[in-house]
Parts: C-alpha cells; structure tokens; sequence
C-alpha cells in the first residue's frame, strides 16, 4: 500500500528484518543496530521495470543524503525464478543498486509492512518508526521533503548517527561481454547491445571474436554514451542513406532512441521519444517519461520502427523520416486483454519478431506470447495474465511461460522464445498451436537471433552467445502451471467505496490553476469483475460494485495521478510535481469482505 503516516496517526514500530540472505554489505543488518539513522526500505522485484526506475531515483537520495541516510532493497520476488539468492545478487550487479539488499523470498517483510504494489518505499525515522510509506516511482523529490524535516528534528535533539554507511559493493563480474541483452545480424558480423558495458559490440558471425566496439563505455545519454542498451534494428538501406545512420538502438535507461552509423562506429542521433509523445494521452492520462524501451524493429507492412517501451506497457511507433511518435497498442494499464490495440492491455513488452503482417512481441510480466497484426488488432497465442506462469509444453492453451524476453522468427515460420526465467528456449508453432522446449539450463537468455539457419542465444546472465540447440531437438516439459500468490484483499461482493487519499508534501500544495488536479482510472480483470465504477474521473474516490459468487478472485487496476506545486508565495513560477501510482489489486469475494478498499498517493 502508498500511503503517508502523520502526526496524528498512531506511530507504527518497524518490523525486524527476519534471517535471510543479504547482498552489497560486510554482514547482516538490523533495524536495531541503525537506530539513529533514518532508513529507506524499498520494497523491489528485478523483472519489474517501475522498480528499476525507482532504483535509479534513489541515486539522488544516497548523494544528497548519505551521512544521514541508508538504504535498504527487500527484494520481494514475483515470479519462482526470482526467489533464487544467485539470481538476486545478478540483479544487484546488472541494475547498479548501490545499496544493501535483503532477500525476502517468501515476502514475510511485504505482509509485515502491507505492502500491495511493486515498488513500495517504506520511510522509517531514527527513532525505529515508520513515518512515510509510498508506492510507484516519481517519490523522491516528496521524500527528500520528508528526510529533510526529519535531519532537522532529530539533530536538534542530538539523537541523529552520521557516517558508517554499510554499503560495500559487490566484485565486478563478466569478460568481453557483460549481462548482454539482444543481438542481430549485419552483413557478416553479430551486433550486440552490451548493456553491462554500456556499449555496442560487433563481433565475428562466432559471437565471441570482437572486431569493434561502439560507444564510449560510460554511462549516459548524449554523445557517445549509452545507458544499458537493449534492443538493436537496421534499417532499409534506402531509407539509412537518408536519415544519416542505418542501426537503431533502444538506449533503454535513458528512454531514448539512438541512431548509429555503422561505417565508422559513430553514434550520430537521439530520439527523444518523450518529446515525441507531447500531448498524447490514453484513457489513463499522458504517457509516463519513464517509457524503458527494452527492443526495437522494423515492421515493412506500416514503414515504422516498433518500439516495445516496456516502462509504460506500450508498443510505440517511430517512423525515422518524419520523427513522428505514435502509440500502436496498449493504454499504460498493465495487464492482458486483446481486441482492438489502442484499448489493449500489456505488460513489459520486452522482445519483438516481425514476421509479415504480424509483430510478435514477448509480453513479459504477462509470461505471455502476443501479437499486433496490421488491422490494429492484438492477440494472445500463450499466456493467462499478470500472475501465471510456468514452464509447461502442449498446446498453447495450456502451456505457460516465464518471463520471456526474447524472440525470432525460424525458417518454418515457427517462433522461437527467450524464456527467460525458466532459463530455456521455446519453440511456438501457428500452425498447430503447440508449444514444445528446444533447450533449457541457460542462464536468463534475453536474446535471439538467426544465423544461417542456426539459432544463437544471448546468455545474459553468463555473459556470452552460445548455440545450444542442436539439429532434431525437440522436448516436451510438462511441468506446473504456476502462480504468484501475493496477499489478497477479501473485498464484499456489491458495493465497494474506493478512496485514494491524497497529501501533498511540506511546502506543496494541488495545482488547480487549469482544471482538477487529480484523476483515477480503475478497471478489473476479468472486465466483468466490475460492474460499474470503471473509466476515468477527478475525483479520488468512487463507489464500485463488484460481481460474482464468494470466493471469486480477480485484479483491480488502479490509476491514481495528482499535480501538486511549490507554494512558496514568493515564487513568480514554482516547481510543479506530478504524483502517480498503478497499482494492481488482487482481490477476492468474500461474505465477510470489507466494502472499503483504501489507498494513499503521496506527493
């Protein structure tokens, strides 16, 4: 749950971390031994892109205040792949969290704290007590307001610990190659996006002989800098010799695209894809700036560059003549519902194959197999939803994936998946709908790409390219279909008074200057979950009715978004904030449910 504990509430005692595996420190940490140091839990998973994000804020809070400040990632996995302590260290290397991380497998920390969304961040003053609790990204700039009051409250009572930051960073790991994510064929080399490294590498048709690298190898965002790289396309040779540059890369941590001159290794363009976006709205509001582009491709059938921005649950369209940005598929509401695209749901696209008047994409948090045809339709071909998955061969009604990254289109026309947290490659054949396995024990394979017939694998988490699928292999798994089973609310069946509570931070106030400051979406999955109480309004709060026998499970998905400025009155122009939160409610009906479901948005 997001919400902000004042003064006036009664004051909450932290729970204890339980034992567990910790990473990024010398040993095990207590909220007993950090009395008198104000403490930040971040409550993450890796596969969730909203919480990379909020990694990337919390770089700011670690410079502004890191004598005063620690903080601490309850990673809370969602999928069985991510339970794994050699997986979370992984993590913790690939995203740069620069902060000691605990390892809460069976979300012991999540129930302690009630925790309901990935990412939830969990304010806790010296004193041991729980001051502020928040979910979504964009939380920083109301929690450095927070820190600020409380440095200033306790150091006046000289109860405050400075220095002794527990942090220690972890040994450097990979070779030529570091968590590498996707790779394609140019002319007679391999192109890969070696996100670890910032960087582009070309290397021999072997994927292991480098030949160049492309980019600077620093973190960043202009010039020749990179921010983990993702997905890569070329482009039509015509249309390459107008724009200037014939490789596009999704410069994923930095919400852009840039354009590479491969003829002398030059990075030439940026793609500001949020600019592009101006003024374009779905039924939840403007699209979010954090738009993580994680791959890229070239879709002859419409002339456009797709993008899969799995940071937003969009397919975007780019057409590198005109500049123009335009939305293909999905409305940022995360979650799996077909039909036509614009009022579709995603969730993390993350892969893409084009394969005629199709584009396949791999709708990662969905553990789901789609695609979007040129009559603006979207399609499932395996997957259930947000929170099933599995490793299971057979007909793609019945077969489960887990978090897959990657895909290609092979010579049979069959589909080929990077099935990424079973560690396996997948084969999908339209022709008989029938799943089967063509390789497993791979470590997070993210990438593939076709080379003379033969399939290479980008083996992200062992830092290489390898073939391991020889000629005639094929399997069949026919393991669990599984599912996350985070804490449900029990809700009443009928009427249902949602209410998200909204407080801007010291110093703010709503900005009402052009209209309401504040508007919620709410839907459901399945659709008919919700009998009324669905669509967009600005009001905080509304009365839903909710149908079915006790007993019934679904998601609610919510939408929460308010504008808040500095209301300095001395201020000709203040700074404006906007607050937003998803969140994605498991519910269920009970005879003794509560008809009230209560959420705080913080500023």
């Amino acid at each position: 749950m997001n919400g902000v504990t004042t003064a006036k509430q009664a004051r909450v005692r932290a729970p204890e971390f339980p034992s567990g595996s910790w990473f990024n420190v010398a040993a095990p940490l207590s909220l007993r031994e950090l009395r008198g140091k104000i403490v930040l839990l971040d409550f993450w998973t890796f596969c969730c892109a909203n919480c990379l994000h909020v990694i990337e804020e919390l770089h700011a809070l670690e410079r502004d205040f890191g004598d005063e400040l620690v903080i601490i990632g309850v990673h809370s996995p969602k999928f069985e792949h991510e339970k794994s302590d050699t997986a979370v260290a992984a993590a913790t290397e690939r995203y740069a969290v620069t902060h000691p991380v605990f390892n809460d497998p069976e979300l012991h920390l999540w129930q302690q704290y009630a925790v309901r969304a990935w990412p939830t961040l969990v304010l806790i003053d010296p004193g041991g007590y729980v001051v502020a609790q928040a979910a979504g990204e964009g939380q920083s700039s109301g929690l450095a307001l927070i820190i600020e009051d409380l440095i200033e409250r306790y150091d006046a009572t000289g109860s405050l610990r400075r220095g002794d930051n527990p942090y220690r960073p972890p040994e450097p790991s990979g070779g030529e190659l570091r968590f590498p994510a996707k790779a394609i064929r140019l002319g007679e080399a391999l192109l890969i996006a070696d996100s670890g490294h910032h960087q582009l590498v070309e290397t021999e048709l072997d994927g292991v002989t480098v030949r160049r690298r492309i980019g600077s190898g620093e973190r960043g965002r202009d010039g020749q800098r990179l921010a983990e790289p993702n997905g890569l396309t070329e482009l039509p040779a015509e249309l390459a010799a107008a724009v200037g540059f014939d490789i596009v890369v999704a410069d994923t941590a930095n919400h852009q695209l840039r354009g590479v001159r491969s003829a002398d290794a030059a990075i030439t363009h940026t793609v500001d894809l949020v600019a592009g976006l101006a003024g374009t709205a779905t039924v939840t509001g403007p699209v979010p700036p954090v738009l993580s582009p994680w791959d890229v491709a070239w879709w002859p059938a419409i002339g456009q560059v797709v993008i899969a921005a799995a940071g937003v649950h969009l397919l975007l369209g780019w057409q590198p003549s005109t500049g123009a940005v335009s939305i293909l598929a999905g409305t940022t509401v995360e979650g799996l519902k077909d039909g036509p695209a614009t009022d579709g749901w995603l969730a993390q696209p993350s892969g893409l194959a084009v394969q005629g008047d199709r584009v396949w994409f791999a709708d990662s948090e969905n553990s789901a197999l789609r695609y979007l045809d040129t009559a603006g339709q979207l399609h499932t071909a395996v997957g259930e939803g947000l929170f099933d998955f599995g490793h299971r061969d057979g007909p793609a009604s019945q077969a489960r994936l887990q978090h897959p990254l990657g895909l290609a289109v092979l010579d049979d026309g069959s589909i080929a998946i990077a099935d990424t947290y079973n560690g396996a490659i997948r084969r999908y054949d339209p022709a008989t709908g029938e799943v089967s396995t063509l390789a497993a024990e791979l470590a997070e394979p993210s990438g593939l790409v076709l080379v003379d017939g033969e399939l290479v694998v980008v083996e992200s988490g062992a830092h290489q390219l390898v073939r391991p699928i020889t000629a005639g292999r094929l399997g069949q798994v026919l393991g669990a279909a599984l599912q996350t089973r985070r804490p449900v609310t029990e809700l009443a069946a009928g009427k249902v008074e949602l209410t998200v509570g909204f407080t801007p931070p010291p110093g703010r106030k709503l900005d009402e200057r052009y209209g309401p400051s504040t508007q919620l979406t709410v839907s459901s999955s399945p659709p008919d979950l919700l009998v009324s109480g669905a669509g967009s309004a600005a009001e905080l709060a509304r009365t839903l009715v909710l149908a079915g026998p006790p007993g019934r499970e679904g998601v609610l998905h919510v939408t929460a978004q308010a504008a808040s400025c500095d209301s300095d009155p001395a201020t000709e122009h203040p700074a404006c904030h906007l607050a937003r939160q998803d969140w994605g409610v498991p519910i269920r009906l009970s005879q003794d449910g509560s008809s009230a479901l209560e959420l705080t948005l913080l500023g």
